[in-house]
């Protein structure tokens, strides 16, 4: 496993944000558009493992990992060596006018990465939301039909069309439609808030986003169904077991294509490469960015041949999609997964992780839920005392000690009530016991 010169330990100087950060603060609010958001307005000098270090010298613990993008470590020299080597002989002529090979190299990796064993083809994009949007063009264009089925607490992008298939509200959709048509939303297998338990979810859910599909839209007028293996912004809801091979299963029986959004859940962050292995699923399509290349924008949509070749030339690409440094990027990143065995490492993370949590819950009944998979860890905050309403006051709590003390959490959530924890996957044993307890301590104090 690769080493960072990024000293891994916490190590706070200031208080946080320290008086260098809120001077670019202020620099932010008179350069910067309002409606760019920041988790925590701290800013960041270096990073690499599992440490971020700011512009006043703090170096904080990283449970974020910029969103589940550097699943190898911020600069992996690796990563740096190819892009840099890369940068040096050209920046980008475009795909669409003149092809190079590191862009067929990744078609060739996510083929044969990607669940299934038939034949593949890839087509390489800039962004997630990109990714989702080119694999419904992919599916409207080999199936005839229209209808796009999504689900409730899904999150796939912010263009109209993501948008559209996007179910929370604020601050993803508000004022911004009317969205794209022929969009269904259909319910989700969420086990902790399924009316008869978690038990019965998978198989519940499932039966009934089957039938209203048939009765509401009608299984023949369906293009594609788009889903998150585990839900991302949602707040990280694993599905009910069960859930996700039925739905594969219908869509199968009925000519619709399944497409998987695993951009967040991709490249070995839920402890298998992709989190559709985890149940043996095989998509139609699948989706991926955030992971792919080491912090650098890339994505992809890679599916069956006969899908992905349905698309008449040109109907697919763009300028910058596949750009080479990113390329480059990417190649050093699958590398450094297999290399390193961090499937392997994303799957020991959520095991050290999970058990601290599940101990902190049985202490602290506000925590109503733990869950995820891999390196993909969520708590879900709620009233207690038998009572799951969302508790978003003492997460917000929570979150606030936690950045003051140099731990960076997400958080999510249709509910706004969800700590989500994405560390980097290779971060140390040590500083993931210490976050955990930075963590217990914010509990501890409510």
């Amino acid at each position: 496993m690769a080493t960072s010169e990024v000293a891994q330990a916490r190590r706070i100087v200031t208080e946080i944000p320290g008086p260098q950060s809120r001077a670019l603060q202020e620099r932010r609010l008179s350069a910067v558009a309002k409606g760019v958001g920041s988790a925590m307005p701290i800013y960041v000098r270096r990073a690499g493992g599992g440490i971020v270090e700011d512009v006043d010298g703090n170096a904080l613990i990283d449970f974020g990992s910029g969103i589940a993008v550097t699943n190898v470590g911020n600069a992996d020299p690796r990563v740096v060596e190819r892009a840099s080597e890369q940068l040096s002989r050209f920046t980008h002529t475009c795909f669409m006018v003149n092809p190079y090979d590191s862009y067929v190299e990744v078609c060739e990796a996510l083929n044969r990465l990607t669940p299934g064993d038939h034949e593949k083809r890839s087509v390489l994009l800039n962004s997630g939301a990109e990714a989702v949007e080119n694999a419904v063009k992919i599916a409207r264009s080999a199936t005839g039909r229209q209808a796009v089925v999504a689900f409730d607490h899904a999150y796939h992008g912010r263009t109209n069309l993501t948008m559209a298939l996007t179910a929370k509200n604020m601050p993803y959709k508000e004022g911004f439609g009317p969205f794209a048509g022929e969009v269904y939303r259909m319910p989700m297998a969420y086990p902790y808030r399924w009316a008869t338990g978690p038990e019965n979810c998978g198989t519940e859910a499932a039966a009934q986003a089957i039938e209203q599909i048939t009765k509401q839209v009608g299984a023949h007028n369906v293009a594609a169904v788009v889903i998150e293996p585990v839900q991302g912004e949602g707040g990280f809801i694993v599905p009910g077991e069960g859930f996700l091979p039925a739905i594969a299963e219908f869509c199968r029986a009925n000519g619709i294509v399944f497409i998987a959004d695993e951009v967040q859940t991709g490249f070995a962050r839920t402890g298998r490469m992709f989190a559709c292995d985890h149940e043996g699923v095989v998509p139609d399509l699948i989706t991926t960015a955030k992971g792919i290349a080491g912090g650098l924008p890339l994505a992809a949509v890679t599916g069956r041949a006969e899908l992905m070749d349905a698309v008449h030339g040109g109907g697919l690409g763009g300028t910058y999609g596949g750009n080479p440094a990113a390329c480059a990027a990417a190649l050093a990143t699958i590398e450094a997964i297999e290399a390193d065995g961090l499937a392997e490492r994303a799957a020991a993370i959520g095991e050290r992780m999970l058990g601290r949590l599940r101990a902190l819950a049985a202490k602290h009944d506000i925590i109503g839920d733990v869950r995820g998979r891999g390196a993909m860890i969520a708590i879900e905050l709620v009233q207690g005392g038998g009572d799951k309403t969302p508790n978003t006051e003492a997460m917000a709590e929570v979150v606030k000690y936690c950045h003051a003390q140099g731990l960076i959490l997400l958080t999510a959530g249709t509910y706004g009530n969800v700590i989500r924890m994405l560390p980097p996957l290779v971060i140390g044993d040590d500083l993931i016991d210490e976050g955990l307890s930075i963590l217990e301590e914010a509990f501890a104090r409510l």
